[in-house]
């Protein structure tokens, strides 16, 4: 049997947190659920994903906001995050480069 990191995939994008308790990462496959605050499930490894705001961060409201990352994770069939093994951040220019995670900044538009 294999270990459960070695099954993760890495996903890289933006990791949002536009209010309490509620958390996604929009990637070039869309936007996969980390926890939601009507409820819903919250992915395991919440522990795993660093203050953002010692690195690059953008606030959108009061505290909350979005950062670029990159993370090793175990997802279902229901576009959900289940697991979170580890999260590296990254420079916003990183994914502000990547056309294909575009749409995350012109969603409001």
């Amino acid at each position: 049997m294999r270990p459960a990191t070695a099954q993760a995939e890495q996903r890289c994008g933006w990791l949002d947190n536009p209010a309490t308790r509620t958390w996604s990462l929009n990637d070039a496959d869309g936007g996969w659920s980390i926890m939601d605050n009507t409820g819903g499930p919250t992915a395991k490894g919440m522990d795993e994903i660093p203050d953002l705001t010692r690195g690059e961060y953008v606030y959108t409201n009061a505290g909350h906001g979005y950062a670029c990352t990159c993370m090793n994770v175990d997802t279902d069939d229901e576009g959900a995050i289940t697991r979170i093994h580890s999260v590296q951040q990254l420079p916003l220019s990183r994914c502000r480069s990547d056309r294909a995670i575009g749409w995350f900044l012109r969603k409001d538009e």
